[in-house]
């Protein structure tokens, strides 16, 4: 049975039994019962084809497993203090999470309906239901567990949070996570998310987290994308912005068989800045592809893209970001650049930077780059006694070190040089 009709029946059985956001969801199950998955005669689907990631049987129902400390200690932030939210098959393990915070509120997406309804409800799918495909559809309708964070009103977190969505199965699994993130007014909060395959079996994930950050709202929210060589993820993240809030998307992409990102951003409040940042390393027989949106709906706001790419072997990357600025929209800055390198012949990249403009007073750019390394940098470096594969690395390490030098959490930061430096072949110390 092809996952398509898998999904459709799972999603009858559930019906009948209950299930929140009925309406909503029944919605969403008529759009994917009636488009599936896309395919590459989609436009925004043109260079990445997903039909060899649906080729495999997958199961769509995991039992719950068990992971170690020592086992998860190897994909989380451990010298820092942090609270941490930890997923394991869809569940939340207690074990080894910490959420205990006296005003804000960290629970799955399970607890959080039941304990804090008119809040879920509030928020749920306000942002996903402008932008729809048939992973989104498909999530909307049947995802039911993920994070829930609430951040009231004047509160700064004192530490940030690190959510991490394990998966450990027997045999090829699809899932699909559904969070929801809430700053109130004045609210600080920084959130790590990472999706982690636990053994070698074939995993396709689809998640979807909204972002809410209300007036002078802070959310810093990373994305580690650094999978098993199995492991595909289509990943929606979906942040709805007001009055001088200040909102910072990175995505760092480095494992993984197949990644799909679609990032949007809704800019419905004056003075609100957006800050999407991204590093793309990949080789052998991997696919990353960032689809972002910006949408300026009102006037007097900022957005800063910035994604850069290295791809290797005969690894392929697709960026397509689009800024809209709608006609309300005056003294708008947006500024977009996608700026990539390619170490062989065999790598690809599709790259399709975009703005569309309905203001006259406004000031945008975009712009991307396509190259290889410097041959009159690396012979410099050489000449000085530095060997090929390290200063190939010095120099890859210094085009991406403008985004990586944002990332605010140091051991974060650090634990990125790390991997770039493992995935690079090389050993060297890459101080910021």
């Amino acid at each position: 049975m092809q996952l398509k009709d898998k999904l459709i029946k799972e999603y009858q059985r559930k019906a009948q039994n209950g299930l929140s956001f009925k309406e909503i969801r029944n919605e969403h199950i008529l759009f994917f019962e009636k488009n599936g998955f896309p395919n590459i005669k989609n436009e925004d689907w043109k260079y990445t084809n997903l039909l060899p990631v649906l080729k495999t049987d997958y199961s769509i129902n995991t039992e719950q497993a068990t992971i170690t400390n020592q086992e998860l200690n190897d994909y989380i932030l451990t010298n820092t203090d942090t609270y941490r939210m930890v997923f394991i098959n869809g569940h939340l393990s207690h074990e080894h999470s910490i959420i205990n915070h006296d005003k804000v509120i960290m629970k799955s997406m399970d607890d959080a309906k039941v304990d804090h309804t008119e809040l879920v409800q509030k928020h749920w799918n306000k942002l996903s239901q402008k932008t729809c495909d048939g992973t989104l559809a498909i999530n909307t309708a049947l995802a039911e567990n993920g994070a829930f964070v609430y951040v009231p009103k004047n509160t700064v977190l004192d530490k940030p949070i690190q959510i991490v969505f394990a998966t450990k199965a027997t045999e090829a699994v699809f899932s699909q996570t559904r969070s929801l993130v809430i700053a109130e007014e004045n609210a600080q909060i920084q959130i790590t998310e990472r999706h982690q395959t636990f053994n070698d079996k074939e995993v396709f994930c689809i998640g979807a987290t909204e972002i809410f950050a209300n007036n002078n709202a802070i959310v810093d929210f990373y994305k580690i994308q650094n999978n098993n060589s199995n492991a595909s993820l289509v990943d929606h993240t979906l942040v709805g912005q007001q009055k001088r809030s200040n909102c910072t998307v990175d995505t760092l992409s480095i494992g993984g068989k197949f990644t799909r990102n679609n990032l949007n951003f809704y800019l419905n409040g004056e003075h609100a800045e957006s800050n999407m940042q991204g590093i793309t390393l990949i080789g052998k027989d991997q696919l990353v592809d960032h689809h972002t949106l910006v949408d300026h709906a009102v006037p007097n706001c900022l957005s800063n893209e910035l994604y850069k790419g290295i791809f290797d072997n005969n690894s392929k990357g697709v960026f397509n970001g689009k800024v809209m600025v709608r006609p309300d929209a005056q003294k708008t800055n947006a500024f977009q650049s996608n700026n990539n390198l390619l170490l062989t012949n065999e790598a690809s990249i599709d790259t399709k930077p975009q703005l569309e403009i309905y203001a006259d007073d406004v000031a945008c750019s975009h712009g991307c780059t396509i190259g290889q390394l410097d041959d009159e940098a690396l012979f410099y470096l050489r000449s000085r006694g530095i060997p090929f594969k390290e200063a190939q690395a010095i120099l890859m390490y210094a085009f991406s070190n403008d985004v990586l030098e944002n990332i605010k959490i140091d051991e974060l930061k650090e634990k990125i040089n790390r991997i770039i430096a493992e995935k690079l072949g090389v050993e060297l110390s890459l101080e910021y």
